[in-house]
């Protein structure tokens, strides 16, 4: 494999992402997306040593996902998140560019 195809290569591996959600503590918090088919208990957050903070992290390949949390039920969007897509219902989801 020549040097540029490798580099190439590296640049498309998948990463790790971090997501983090503040909510009242004991709260179900859960991370639903493009990349999970929407399902919304596929990723759990565990709540932190932090009352209140939920936290997960995930592998994503490069690429744009949308995503939101379900919290206790009900979606939301990153309330930390600056860049949002529409969706088919009407409402944002939140985005995130993984490169």
């Amino acid at each position: 494999m020549k040097k540029s195809a490798a580099k190439k290569a590296v640049k498309k591996a998948a990463k790790k992402v971090g997501f983090q959600y503040k909510a009242d503590p004991g709260s179900y918090v859960f991370l639903a997306g493009s990349f999970n088919q929407w399902n919304p208990q596929a990723h759990p957050l565990g709540e932190t040593s932090v009352s209140g903070l939920f936290k997960t992290q995930i592998v994503l390949p490069p690429g744009k996902h949308e995503y939101k949390f379900v919290v206790n039920g009900e979606w939301q969007v990153d309330p930390n998140c600056t860049d949002f897509a529409p969706n088919d219902l009407g409402t944002p989801n939140s985005v995130i560019s993984v490169e």
